[in-house]
């Protein structure tokens, strides 16, 4: 939400004043919408309204506290601003105690209004972008297969336009980018819905044990075979046989299985029949088998066997407009798991999280959600990066600012305890607020 874009609610029965201001906040590159009244605002911004409201407090038939109060019940998070004469100055900063997130003493200069403002829609946008990502998450928890970004929603449409053909599928992706919830994605979505889904990571087994899981083997196969062994292969008749890593396959069972894919059919060790299977295969891959040189001695013609569809997982650093989503779908998972309340994406979290190229991919992700959840990775901590670009007045103001958070974290958003604690006047523990941006009411 851009300032360009930002749309900012001005109440004052002043029309000259109300002229003026709007003009200022045009200028500045907002959309005022100009009020001459409260009623006239209560009946024009409803509860998801995207902006900032500015009021003046005292006003002919319902104040700009009044205004503040029923807009509250409508949406606590929307910023408003009073504007205050003189003699309010009591009055305004006992409304800060409610939520007003700023007030402003007459006369003021444009710049006074335009720093508030541009405080309050950073704020706003902070609280709509967590609004979104939250819905985004809850409204896909089902789905499994998060994003937002043209590469996602071509790789969802594809899975639902293959899901139902009796094809087998590779799917080439990174560690961690999200292979097999793709697979299990697509076994979910295709006929074979109540037959097995069965994994095997051909990476993770010894080659002397991984035939024996593949076709199974009758009693007496083999030395130490005390009875019969069905193989994922057969266990996964009518329904789905998923093949993670293949490219860690010994070559001697890349022929077996290219049988198995050719003819349908297993032979099981220490038997001479074959046996019909009836069942789909997705494979996964780390590496573009379509390139020679990063096939190896994975066989070509096995290659092209598989490779009648094949889809593509992106990286995370390639499509990193999805981090935000996934990292809110995860923060809210590991929190329900962990029994925590969810915290917040704030900025210095976000820049982390458009910073990092994640080698780990999804996995990665989920696991530093993780650690956010459980207090393991702090705002300060997850700034680090930040405040390394920043100059020593930066530095100060954000140690201030933390003192302050800290303090209202202690005191559940109590003011006084606060400004007690930390040895300053109202006065000076007010402006302190304002320059950071801090709302008592946030930290309760």
């Amino acid at each position: 939400m851009t300032a360009t874009s930002t749309p900012i609610a001005f109440v004052d029965d002043d029309a000259e004043l109300l002229a003026a201001n709007g003009q200022t906040l045009a200028l500045a590159g907002y959309e005022p919408q100009l009020y001459s009244s409260a009623e006239a605002a209560l009946a024009a911004l409803g509860p998801d309204f995207p902006g900032v409201v500015v009021s003046d407090l005292r006003m002919p038939g319902t104040s700009g506290l009044t205004l503040f109060r029923e807009l509250k019940k409508r949406d606590p998070d929307l910023p408003v601003i009073l504007v205050t004469g003189h003699g309010d100055i009591e009055m305004a900063v006992a409304s800060l105690r409610e939520g007003v997130y700023d007030f402003i003493a007459k006369p003021y200069p444009g710049d006074r209004l335009l720093a508030s403002v541009g405080r309050a829609v950073e704020k706003r946008r902070l609280v709509i972008e967590n609004r979104r990502l939250q819905a985004a998450s809850e409204a896909e928890q089902g789905a499994q297969l998060l994003g937002e970004t043209p590469a996602m929603i071509r790789l969802r449409q594809t899975i639902r336009q293959i899901a139902d053909a009796e094809v087998d599928v590779l799917i080439e992706g990174e560690t961690g980018s999200g292979k097999e919830v793709v697979a299990n994605l697509i076994h979910r979505l295709s006929p074979r819905r109540d037959g097995e889904y069965v994994v095997l990571n051909c990476g993770a087994l010894p080659e002397t044990v991984m035939e024996s899981e593949l076709f199974g083997h009758e009693r007496g196969a083999f030395t130490g075979a005390d009875r019969r062994r069905i193989g994922r292969i057969e266990h996964a008749d009518g329904g789905t046989l998923f093949l993670d890593e293949l490219e860690s396959m010994p070559p001697a069972l890349q022929v077996k299985l290219l049988r198995v894919l050719e003819a349908r059919e297993i032979a099981p060790l220490g038997v001479n029949e074959t046996r019909a299977v009836d069942l789909r295969v997705v494979a996964a891959v780390k590496v573009d088998l379509s390139n020679p040189v990063l096939r190896g001695d994975f066989r070509e013609d096995l290659y092209y066997r598989l490779n009648v569809v094949t889809l593509r997982v992106p990286p995370l650093r390639e499509r990193k407009e999805d981090i935000p989503l996934l990292f809110a779908h995860f923060l809210y998972r590991a929190s329900q798991r962990f029994r925590r309340d969810v915290p917040e994406l704030d900025a210095s979290l976000r820049h982390r999280l458009m910073r990092h190229d994640w080698p780990g991919n999804v996995r990665e992700l989920a696991h530093f959600a993780e650690r956010v959840a459980l207090g393991l990775e702090t705002q300060e901590g997850a700034s680090d990066a930040v405040r390394e670009a920043l100059g020593l007045s930066d530095r100060v103001a954000q140690f201030e600012a933390s003192l302050l958070r800290d303090a209202l974290r202690r005191h559940k958003g109590e003011a006084q305890p606060a400004l007690e604690e930390l040895k300053l006047p109202r006065k000076t523990f007010y402006d302190k607020l304002q320059r950071h941006g801090l709302v008592p009411r946030d930290f309760r």
